[in-house]
């Protein structure tokens, strides 16, 4: 088994899931006491969170790149960057280290072209929805077309994310903005899909809240990395 270094605490509250789920994935493909090889650098996010407001994009690459490059040193063969939003420095990460990251938009393109879905709502930040590092990602290597809400459905996904979900707060009322949100995607933007693009939203809805195909990022994510590992 390879060992994977994980960039987590962007949030912590994800970060747990990330854990859960590496081990559980290797735990039913090696059977027994097997569990996952990791290392895990866990940042204070309020720290990440302020230089993703602020645009200082490069502030927090040089974070990134000090961590991944210490995750390095101390053994890890691959890496995972354990958050979609800060996939938008993946590139200037792996140019700071000679291992392989497992890109989150990679592994969610093939997830999401193999069910044949072509527009799927894609709700994350509002730097992943403005963007284009991800829905640019995701057009240009799988075909897709990725549609997001319009600009009061994204200020309400964003808000739910950092004010609520980030800090553990799973509100019945943000579930319902949001499956209301895809409803109303689904009729004006003939969407036939849900990306849940930001780790944190599995805590508020799943595929249980849908009639169409909905693609859980983190465990996507987590699936990838494992099959990375066992590779």
């Amino acid at each position: 088994m390879k060992t994977i270094g994980l960039l987590g605490g962007m949030s912590w509250e994800s970060t747990a899931i990330y854990y859960r789920l590496l081990n559980e994935i290797v735990r039913d493909r090696l059977g027994g006491l097997h569990s996952a090889q990791l290392l895990l650098h866990s940042f204070d996010f309020a720290e990440i969170a302020e230089r993703q407001h602020e645009g200082d994009w490069k502030g927090a690459a040089a974070l990134l790149v000090e961590a991944a490059r210490k995750l390095e040193m101390a053994g890890a063969e691959g890496l995972i960057i354990c958050t979609n939003t800060m996939h938008k420095l993946a590139d200037e990460v792996q140019a700071a280290i000679s291992i392989p990251i497992v890109h989150i938009a990679d592994a969610t393109g093939e997830a999401v072209k193999k069910t044949g879905v072509k527009r799927p709502a894609l709700l994350a930040t509002r730097f992943t929805m403005e963007q284009d590092f991800y829905k640019g990602r995701l057009a240009e290597r799988y075909g897709l077309e990725p549609v997001v809400p319009d600009e009061a459905g994204r200020e309400i996904v964003h808000k739910i994310i950092y004010d609520e979900l980030c800090q553990g707060l799973v509100i019945e009322a943000s579930k319902e903005a949001y499956i209301a949100e895809i409803k109303r995607m689904w009729l004006n933007d003939n969407i036939d899909g849900v990306i849940m693009g930001c780790t944190e939203i599995t805590m508020l809805i799943g595929q249980r809240d849908f009639d169409m195909p909905v693609f859980d990022t983190t465990r996507i994510h987590a699936e990838a990395a494992v099959a990375f590992m066992l590779g």
